[in-house]
């Protein structure tokens, strides 16, 4: 079984509930039997939930952002249909780039494996230069090592570029 680190991010109706649904179909296993009928993905740990400024050249509703580990015997790319399959189902409509949306399921890392695909890039391309990644995966993965840059995951929040705000959410 392979650990993958996924974020859920939103910024539309109600946040909280659209996290809640995301983390619930990640564990259901419905799209594993349809797509990779056999495959495992289970929760392993899942970090608080933060209040974030929108990042990126559209100005926008602040979002509530997760980092959530799990394991999988799933193919990345297997997994990335799963995720986006998800995201269709919870109402996201694919427009434009840094638009508004009401879940967005990234992976982050798959293991330690690089991945570069036309469709997947893994490690997340823009881990390292985004406090509301860094912030939620540190909390439950200090200590991971990025498999490109070397570095583990609280060394490239102290050293990130990013100034926008991250707020952890008390009593959610």
């Amino acid at each position: 079984m392979i650990t993958v680190y996924l974020l859920l991010g939103t910024n539309m109706g109600d946040r909280l509930q659209h996290l809640k649904d995301a983390r619930e179909l990640l564990g259901a296993g419905d799209y594993n039997e349809k797509m990779a009928p056999g495959t495992q993905l289970t929760l392993l740990q899942e970090s608080s939930i933060y209040e974030t400024a929108a990042w990126g050249k559209i100005e926008q509703d602040d979002y509530l952002n997760q980092v959530i580990a799990v394991s999988t015997d799933l193919p990345p790319l297997t997994l990335l249909k799963i995720t986006s399959c998800i995201e269709t189902r919870l109402g996201r409509v694919r427009k434009k780039v840094w638009e508004p949306r009401i879940i967005d399921i990234d992976i982050l890392l798959y293991e330690n494996e690089i991945i570069r695909e036309e469709k997947l890039i893994v490690p997340h391309p823009h881990l390292q230069n985004r406090r509301f990644v860094l912030t939620p995966l540190s909390e439950i993965a200090p200590h991971l090592l990025h498999p490109v840059l070397g570095k583990d995951i609280l060394t490239l929040l102290e050293e990130c570029p990013d100034t926008l705000w991250v707020r952890k959410c008390n009593g959610i």
